[in-house]
């Protein structure tokens, strides 16, 4: 390893902060050595703060019916895909398997689908914290308005999971159509910032046009802003979009990027994801080894799973909600990690 490099690791491990010149430095230049160095680092100081726990959160992507035609997702609004949307019904059911799995935190992830205005999903949303008091409702149905927002939060909703995708705004719209707005996205996670969500903020790694700067203009946000939760995954290529024959991104650099994110910001939860299984058999174990501490698993019912592709070959399309519970169970064990029963709040941190 090099010394700048070396010396840009200790500073990033000690002061949780570089110049945006030093974060690109240390993803251009790095190498074996450093990822390994890294993600040594980034377990111990996970480990210190969250012991070997890994938290769970049960997914139910409820619709894949969406306005948007953001060019690299597979549920676009031109895609042809079979399209569904989850009723109360069965959103309640998904809840009451995965509560009985061991869930204490339920995801309701889906496209922007304006089926479920603020009256839906407000009463959805009502009736599960009802139901389940002890335990935590996660939203990531994309921008609304800060009102829809507010009122989603006093109906029992704590977490919303809201990806930037790119904090450049160029690189934002080349990534998506002129619709839609950077300034309005960036609004919206401080929205949610305001009204006191724990806000999960995110980005693709390699996605088209992404540039090493880019990735160093993504760490140096989540150094300012601070996010409860940052999920990351190697873009993946989704066929019938404007990018169908762009190259997928790569499982090295995004489990990199997982070690500087956990020295960024140590208590924060980031996910081993389901992008990152996609592309390697073990990508979420290795994920867990870079610094990740989540997992989620699907609890979508299995008729519609294969519907929510947001890219191509994904994952436990095919698995009952318990085989995801217990296979992650599994792989967890195997790497000396223990999925618990939990809320998994982030953890205070000085």
């Amino acid at each position: 390893m090099n010394t700048k490099l070396n010396e840009y690791i200790e500073k990033l491990a000690s002061t949780h902060q570089l110049s945006l010149d030093a974060y690109e430095y240390v993803i251009t230049h790095r190498d074996e050595e450093a990822a390994e160095w890294l993600a040594r680092k980034a377990r111990d100081i996970s480990q210190s703060i969250y012991g070997k726990s890994i938290y769970v959160r049960g997914l139910i992507e409820f619709t894949n019916i969406c306005k948007n035609d953001c060019f690299y997702c597979g549920i676009r609004k031109d895609a042809s895909c079979s399209r569904y949307r989850l009723d109360q019904e069965d959103i309640l059911e998904c809840c009451a398997e995965g509560y009985d799995l061991g869930f204490r935190t339920f995801v309701l992830q889906g496209g922007e689908d304006a089926y479920f205005n603020d009256a839906r999903l407000c009463d959805i949303v009502s009736k599960i914290h009802t139901l389940y008091p002890d335990c935590a409702i996660t939203l990531s149905v994309g921008e609304r308005n800060k009102e829809s927002y507010q009122r989603l939060f006093d109906a029992g909703a704590s977490r919303y999971l809201l990806r930037h995708e790119t904090a450049d705004r160029d690189h934002y719209h080349k990534l998506h159509p002129s619709s839609m707005s950077f300034s309005h996205r960036m609004r919206c996670i401080q929205d949610l910032r305001d009204i006191g969500y724990d806000v999960g903020i995110g980005m693709m790694v390699q996605s088209p046009y992404q540039t090493a700067h880019h990735l160093a203009e993504d760490l140096k946000f989540v150094e300012t802003f601070h996010p409860e939760m940052c999920g990351i995954g190697p873009y993946i290529t989704a066929k019938d979009t404007p990018f169908h024959d762009q190259p997928s991104g790569s499982v090295e650099l995004t489990l990199y990027l997982i070690s500087i994110l956990r020295l960024i910001y140590p208590p924060m939860l980031i996910p081993a994801t389901t992008a990152l299984g996609t592309l390697d058999p073990v990508g979420r174990e290795k994920g867990v080894l870079a610094g990740a501490n989540v997992v989620m698993p699907n609890l979508s019912p299995v008729g519609v799973r294969r519907k929510y592709q947001l890219y191509d070959n994904k994952i436990c399309v095919g698995d009952e909600s318990a085989q995801c519970r217990h296979c992650l169970e599994n792989r967890m064990d195997r790497i000396g990690y223990t999925v618990v029963t939990d809320r998994g709040d982030i953890k205070l941190w000085d």
